[in-house]
C-alpha cells in the first residue's frame, strides 16, 4: 500500500500550486477546454470560493453536514490576490486544526479516513488537477508534478473511488502500475470497490504507464490510449463508464 504524504507536504504543495494557478492565469474569458463551458473567470471562481468553503469546514470540526455558507463572488480586479488569500484561508484553517482533528467529508464511503489530513490530501489534488486546466487554457499545459502525481493516484483510489457500492457487472481485479514506481489491486464485485493487497493471484485487467495519465484519466481529462493495457481490457471501459450509486 501506498503511504499517504506527509501534512506539512501537503500544505507546502498546496501553496506552492496555487502559485502555478495563479500565474497561470491569463485571460479571463479563455475557455477552458477540460471544463466544458466554463472560462478562466469561472475557474477562479470556482477554486477560490471552494478553498474558502473547506477552510470552513475544517474550521467546524467534526461534523455530520457541512457548516453553511453564502458562496463568495471572485472580483474580476485584483484576482490573483483573491485566490491566494483563499488558499490561505484554507492553509490558515489546516494549520490550526491538525492532521488528525475530524471533519465532514463527502467520502465517508471510502478507504479514506475523515479527517482534516484526508481533506488536506484532497484539496491539493483538487487544486493540482485546475492548475493543470488553467495552464491549458493558457496553451501551456504541464504534466501534474511527479510528487503530486504520484500521490494523486493513490489518493483517488482511496477517498474517491474505492465505494460499497456495488459492481454492477461480474467481479473483476485490476491492476494499475505507475512508471514512477508503485502499484495498486483494485476488486470490484457486489460489495463494492475497495484497493486490495496485490496477492499472488493474476489480475483480469491491467494498465501501466506515467502516473499523470493515469490522473488524466481518472480526472475525465484524457484516454487510456498512453497506457499500456492487457487482460480483459472492456473491465477497464466498465470502470470508466462506472458511476456508483
Amino acid at each position: 500500500m501506498h503511504t499517504p504524504m506527509a501534512f506539512p507536504d501537503l500544505l507546502r504543495l498546496i501553496d506552492e500550486r496555487t502559485t502555478a494557478f495563479i500565474a497561470a492565469i491569463d485571460d479571463l474569458d479563455a475557455p477552458v477546454p477540460t471544463c466544458p463551458g466554463w472560462t478562466v473567470f469561472d475557474l477562479v471562481q470556482h477554486l477560490g470560493d471552494g478553498r474558502r468553503k473547506w477552510a470552513a469546514i475544517v474550521a467546524a470540526g467534526p461534523s455530520d453536514t457541512p457548516p453553511a455558507r453564502t458562496p463568495v463572488e471572485a472580483p474580476r480586479e485584483g484576482l490573483a490576490e483573491w485566490m491566494a488569500e483563499s488558499t490561505g484561508l484554507l492553509l490558515t484553517a489546516l494549520e490550526a486544526a491538525g492532521p488528525d482533528q475530524g471533519c465532514w467529508g463527502w467520502w465517508g464511503d471510502s478507504q479514506s479516513p475523515l479527517t482534516v489530513a484526508t481533506a488536506a490530501r484532497r484539496q491539493l489534488h483538487e487544486i493540482a488537477a485546475h492548475t493543470y486546466d488553467a495552464q491549458l487554457a493558457a496553451g501551456a499545459p504541464e504534466p501534474i508534478p511527479a510528487e503530486i502525481a504520484v500521490d494523486g493516484v493513490d489518493e483517488f483510489l482511496m477517498t474517491c473511488f474505492s465505494t460499497s457500492s456495488p459492481w454492477p457487472h461480474e467481479p473483476a481485479v485490476v491492476d494499475y502500475r505507475i512508471t514512477e514506481g508503485g502499484s495498486w489491486r483494485i476488486s470490484m464485485s457486489a460489495n463494492g470497490a475497495r484497493v486490495v493487497e496485490p496477492g499472488d493471484g493474476a489480475a483480469d485487467a491491467s494498465a501501466e504507464g506515467a502516473a499523470h495519465d493515469f490522473l488524466m484519466v481518472f480526472y475525465g481529462r484524457g484516454s487510456l490510449e498512453p497506457l499500456k493495457l492487457d487482460g480483459a481490457v472492456h473491465v477497464l471501459d466498465q470502470l470508466g463508464a462506472w458511476v456508483p450509486a
